[in-house]
Order: structure tokens, then C-alpha cells, then sequence
């Protein structure tokens, strides 16, 4: 189980508006089952086995394309623990702990 984080960044669209570019790939994430995610507003976090996460990017980082960007910048950072089970929840929780 893995957890990662992707910013996908379309160039030169003609505007500095990207929330369309956004909406496009949350239908992609709307479709997928094998993974968690968590939509923040400036990036997406991903829960899941890390082929699935990396082949979710991939079509994500095709919509700009798909929607007339002509550049496309993709940043993706993955937390790869294989010593024990990590999930999302769990991270939160354990800063939750050490906050009281």
C-alpha cells in the first residue's frame, strides 16, 4: 500500500483558470475503485497499491492534453512504506496523537 500526492499543471491554455482541467480528472478519480483519494487544492492525494496510483496519474495527466493544454507539468511525490500497513487516516491520526 502506498500513499502519494500528484499536482498536474497545464501550460499554456490561454488562461490562468484551471478548475476545469481539475473537474475532468475527478471524473477520472469518480471511475476509479481500487484506490482511495483526497481532492486538496493543490493537489491530489492518492491511498492505494502503487502500479494503480501510477496508472491513475498517467490518464490524469492526459486530460489537459485532451482539453487543448499544450504543455503539461506533472509533479509526483510517493511514500512507499513496506515495514508496516500506512494509510492516509493512519498518518493523520499518529500527528493526532502526538498533538495531545
Amino acid at each position: 500500500m502506498a500513499i502519494a500526492q500528484a499536482t498536474i499543471i497545464p501550460v499554456g491554455t490561454g488562461s490562468t483558470s484551471l478548475s476545469s482541467y481539475v473537474a475532468a480528472c475527478e471524473n477520472i478519480l469518480k471511475a476509479e475503485k481500487e484506490i482511495k483519494y483526497k481532492l486538496t487544492p493543490m493537489c491530489t492525494i492518492f491511498e492505494g497499491e502503487i502500479d494503480t496510483i501510477i496508472r491513475v496519474i498517467r490518464k490524469m495527466h492526459e486530460i489537459p492534453f485532451e482539453n487543448g493544454a499544450e504543455r503539461v507539468i506533472t509533479s509526483i511525490s510517493i511514500d512507499d512504506r513496506r515495514d508496516k500497513k500506512a494509510s492516509m487516516e493512519q498518518k493523520l491520526n499518529s500527528v493526532r496523537e502526538k498533538l495531545k
